[in-house]
């Protein structure tokens, strides 16, 4: 661990916001680290410059996302469908295969350079899960790992097994981009259009499912103050409000 380094990581909630625009801010942000860590190369240790870290919060409107490595064939709505569901479909460079983001789902974009923390990508995609699964703890629910797939689930192993938060990324010189998607008030009918990561044989599931009713604004922003607070534990970092 480079504790040397800068551990601050600047926070936004972009509230609702749409797909494009949010994938073209990670990518500007991510570009500006990148940016910084090339000029660095060139210069002595005590005049680098330190790179930043962003972490983004935002809810999206209907969008399907399909993984570099994905299958447009998991995309089982044509174009009459998406129009009729007010839907889009986006080809990104994640990887993963295909998902669902829309409104009652909390997305999380952490644009860190890892460098700052520790250079290992699998590390990297168990703390998202551990940061997931501690928040999912608070509502009194036992989030699980599945052996072989990334993201949060429950009741792994049996037949009822299911999915409650899906996870992506995409890094770069060790500068992450892309995040995690976690079903909180979610409108799980629009996974019904997909065959959700390309895994038939498993179901997907939200916060609101699971405790059988559909969580208040105060308890939606307690679910984001929970992922907050576990980020920093789990990352070992301090979140600052950007302005």
């Amino acid at each position: 661990m480079n504790t040397h380094q800068n551990k601050v990581v600047a926070f936004e909630d972009l509230g609702i916001k749409d797909y494009q625009s949010s994938w073209d801010y990670q990518e500007k942000l991510m570009k500006a680290i990148i940016d910084t860590k090339v000029k660095n190369r060139d210069l002595p240790a005590e005049e680098r410059h330190t790179t930043s870290n962003h972490f983004l919060l935002v809810e999206h409107p209907h969008v399907y996302t399909l993984g570099k490595s994905g299958h447009e064939e998991n995309m089982l709505a044509g174009i009459d469908k998406l129009k009729e569901i007010e839907a889009t479909f986006v080809k990104v460079n994640r990887g993963g295969d295909i998902t669902y983001h829309g409104f009652g789902q909390i997305v999380g974009y952490p644009i860190l350079d890892l460098e700052n923390f520790f250079t290992d990508i699998h590390l990297y995609m168990r703390n998202l899960e551990e940061v997931i699964i501690r928040t999912m703890a608070e509502f009194g629910l036992k989030g699980e790992r599945s052996p072989g797939e990334t993201g949060v689930w429950l009741d792994v192993g049996k037949p009822y097994a299911r999915k409650i938060c899906a996870m992506g990324v995409k890094a770069s010189r060790w500068v992450t981009l892309h995040g995690f998607a976690f079903n909180v008030n979610t409108d799980m009918r629009y996974f019904e259009y997909i065959i959700p990561c390309g895994i038939k044989d498993k179901q997907v599931t939200s916060l609101k499912r699971e405790l059988e009713r559909e969580l208040t604004t105060e308890e939606v922003e307690q679910v984001k103050n929970s992922i907050k607070r576990h980020f920093e534990k789990v990352f070992e970092a301090e979140l600052v409000r950007k302005n």
